[in-house]
């Protein structure tokens, strides 16, 4: 039996982002390890933030260090990790936030779980397209040589898929766009998303 029964607050999602002058959405960066996903979000924000919107940045290992550190790496497990990001996402548009969201989210169902989450009209999703021979040159965090050592299992790219987006809102190939030209290009898309229309 379901004995669930969620407030109604009197202050709306409209009302906050009234009082903070701008529209929430969420932006949501998807692409292999490596990409530049935490790198474009950690600019994109800091260029929001200086044009005046209030934002809030969720990245996987920090995520992962805190929220859902009792979850693995099986398919299941990034299913789970997934839906509970999007389920945060949802509260912090709630209360007028700018969210940006940088994740491998190598699943289509799990990205379109997280649009049916917050909204389709909340979702502007980023592929950051890079080639995986091009990450795995990279390899920032030395994963991939782990991954090809057999010491990291389901890694993303090596033994466990990467579906790309098929129709992404905005497409960025870091492997030929330095991460000025990348932001240049964000924020002419996102701002007229975002920006506050009474």
């Amino acid at each position: 039996m379901n004995h669930i029964y969620p407030i109604k607050t009197k202050v709306s999602k409209q009302q906050r982002e009234a009082l903070a002058k701008q529209q929430a959405r969420l932006i949501w960066f998807t692409g292999l390890s490596g990409s530049g996903k935490s790198t474009l979000a950690v600019q994109l924000e800091a260029q929001l933030h200086a044009a005046g919107f209030k934002t809030y940045l969720l990245d996987g290992d920090n995520i992962r260090a805190g929220l859902n550190k009792d979850l693995g790496f099986t398919d299941e497990a990034r299913v789970e990790n997934i839906r509970r990001i999007g389920e945060v996402s949802r509260l912090l548009l709630d209360a007028g936030v700018v969210v940006l969201s940088a994740f491998i989210s190598p699943f289509h169902a799990d990205r379109e779980q997280v649009k049916n989450i917050v909204g389709a009209e909340n979702y502007i999703e980023v592929f950051v397209d890079t080639p995986l021979e091009v990450c795995e040159q990279r390899d920032v965090k030395g994963l991939y040589k782990k991954a090809r050592a057999g010491e990291v299992k389901n890694f993303t790219g090596i033994d466990s898929p990467y579906e790309a987006p098929v129709n992404a809102d905005i497409v960025i190939p870091t492997d030929r766009l330095s991460v000025e030209e990348a932001i240049e290009e964000l924020m002419e898309y996102i701002l007229p998303k975002v920006t506050w229309t009474p």
